[in-house]
């Protein structure tokens, strides 16, 4: 996978790991694919950037208390590249998707937001900072 910011427009670009057990998952990654793992400060908080080789791959994050107690399973999140994710966030509705979260901006990382397209998978969008 190539760096998320130059994936071609429309192309997966991301992943992320919402695990209900984020030092369970790390191990298991580093034991099956050698996969390292520092953590990034961003937004008044943290997450985890999985990195194979000299390469970032994903995010891995903890899936929050009130999400368990839910019983939301640990969930890969495949993103993809968009150019203006504000209007291919506004077009969702109008596709027969759904808006899940708004697009916000990652510090020093990207511009997200998460949609439900219209079969009902989950889906995340990317847009690279520099280019707001």
């Amino acid at each position: 996978m190539q760096s998320p910011d130059d994936a071609t427009p429309g192309s997966f670009c991301w992943l992320d790991l919402a695990a209900s057990d984020a030092g369970a998952a790390m191990n298991f990654y580093a034991a099956a694919f050698g996969w390292q793992f520092g953590t990034v400060q961003a937004n008044g908080g943290s997450f985890t950037r999985c990195v194979a080789g000299a390469r970032d791959v994903a995010s891995l994050y903890p899936l929050r208390r009130s999400q368990l107690e839910r019983g939301v399973p640990s969930h890969w999140t495949p993103y993809v590249r968009v150019d203006d994710i504000d209007a291919v966030t506004s077009r969702v509705a109008a596709l027969g998707g759904r808006v899940l979260v708004q697009p916000f901006d990652v510090e020093r990382t990207a511009r997200i937001s998460l949609i439900e397209d219209s079969v009902g998978a989950l889906l995340g969008l990317r847009q690279p900072l520099r280019q707001r």
